[in-house]
């Protein structure tokens, strides 16, 4: 009996065991969703990268790859029904779908596509310079003693209206004497019966009247000099052009020749600014285009000046052209060899301009990424034109009035790549159109990779 009594009461619980554990199996057949569904809905939350969706952890940090701080993952019902939704239209149309989070985590912004102009800027350094065409020197006409200098400074003002200097010359002296002995003898022989003899007296008066011309003696001056009735000790001299003196050759009593130069004048109202343009941007300058020179000694002042002339001579040392640049000085704020900053600016380009940062350039095409709905980017091959510093002009593929993506394509463009976007497929770029009526290559298949469901 004490043995029937130890192998019958563990049989009785292993037989109560199994009953209870076979009622609990059928209630929950009958009733799923329950205990385990809340303890898993209650479970550790995930976290994902936001440009690596396929590192996920269980708890927060940075994502290996990149860096970035994870973010948590959303598996709700509501929004992951609606996120794949989109992002299924989205891959079948070469698309790809951003969450918000996505956005700012990216740093991706838009801009509307506009019309506009690409104005070129050229800068370049000049000097100031003479204007050759206002520049005069002051010479002796006749060979003598300098008297009187009015001028005995470099850097006067001098007029065309006041003498610079005085000469004493002999010759001068005796030039003027035959003018007045000629002027007496055609008064005298004027009322002659005689013609031949009354114009001989005209002629004697012409002749002296020359010679004192060629020595510099102005009409004003003869004609005085005719009513004075004697001759000048010493004759003035003047400038041919209103201006500052840049060089002075001569001391009072010193003796010159004839040709002698006496005095460099120059008329700083207007001035040269000589630039040195880079040999790639010359096709660019061109003649009566205007320029905008700015001098560091004048705080900023700016004047506006034309190209006169474009040099035909290449410096090989500095692989620069030389243009002139003709401009007013008014107060003489510039001066001869000071160095200056000149800016050409002209417009090259009309049309659609973006952001140089919203291209992709992949080699062989362009692509610009289009927000067609928000949160829905979609790729867009476009044709460039000109490239001016940050700005660059669409001939094709967007139209006025598109959102392009400017910051964060780079990214858009690799999220495409993850998802197996079709219309970014850069390993496609430059692939010659299939040749009618020949059967185009079956593609290798590839086993679908879901990230989204990877560990890390």
């Amino acid at each position: 009996m004490a043995l029937n009594k130890k192998i019958a009461i563990p049989l009785l619980v292993l037989i109560l065991a199994a009953a209870g554990g076979g009622g609990w199996f059928l209630w929950q057949q009958k009733h799923p969703g329950t205990a385990t569904d809340q303890k898993v809905a209650q479970g550790k939350q995930l976290y994902t990268c936001s440009m690596h969706p396929f590192i996920i952890k269980d708890k927060p940090g940075t994502c290996p790859i990149c860096g970035m701080e994870l973010i948590k993952k959303i598996d709700g019902a509501a929004g992951g029904a609606q996120t794949a939704e989109q992002n299924q239209q989205g891959e079948m149309l070469g698309q790809v779908s951003m969450s918000a989070n996505q956005r700012i985590m990216a740093n991706v912004a838009t801009i509307e596509a506009k019309n506009g102009t690409l104005n070129k800027e050229i800068n370049a350094v000049g000097i100031v310079q003479f204007d050759q065409s206002r520049q005069a020197k002051v010479t002796a006409w006749i060979a003598g003693r300098i008297d009187k200098l009015n001028v005995d400074t470099v850097g006067a003002q001098v007029s065309q209206n006041r003498p610079v200097a005085e000469i004493y010359s002999p010759d001068l002296l005796a030039t003027q004497q035959e003018y007045l002995l000629a002027v007496k003898s055609r008064d005298q022989l004027k009322n002659s019966p005689i013609s031949s003899i009354s114009q001989n007296g005209d002629s004697l008066v012409a002749s002296a009247k020359q010679r004192l011309v060629l020595y510099g003696v102005k009409e004003k001056q003869i004609a005085e000099l005719e009513k004075a009735g004697k001759p000048n000790i010493r004759l003035p001299i003047y400038t041919p052009l209103s201006g500052v003196v840049i060089e002075k050759m001569v001391q009072q009593g010193q003796y010159v020749n004839v040709g002698e130069v006496l005095f460099n004048i120059a008329d700083l109202s207007k001035v040269w600014v000589e630039i040195d343009v880079f040999e790639n941007e010359v096709p660019f300058v061109r003649v009566g285009q205007q320029v905008e020179i700015r001098s560091a000694t004048e705080h900023g002042a700016v004047s506006n000046g034309r190209i006169s002339f474009v040099y035909p001579f290449h410096d090989p040392k500095t692989h620069t052209v030389k243009a002139r640049v003709e401009l007013s000085n008014p107060g003489h704020k510039l001066k001869p060899d000071m160095f200056v900053n000149a800016i050409i600016r002209m417009p090259l380009a009309k049309g659609i301009v973006v952001p140089v940062t919203a291209v992709i350039d992949t080699g062989k095409r362009q692509l610009i990424w289009v927000e067609m709905s928000p949160g829905i980017f979609e790729p867009r091959e476009v044709q460039v034109g000109e490239r001016i510093d940050d700005k660059v002009q669409i001939l094709s593929g967007i139209k006025v009035g598109d959102k392009v993506a400017v910051s964060g394509s780079y990214l858009i463009d690799s999220e495409s790549q993850l998802k197996g976007g079709g219309g970014q497929d850069h390993s496609k770029h430059g692939d010659k159109p299939e040749t009618k009526g020949q059967t185009p290559a079956t593609p290798a298949k590839k086993d679908s990779l879901k990230m989204d469901d990877m560990k890390m």
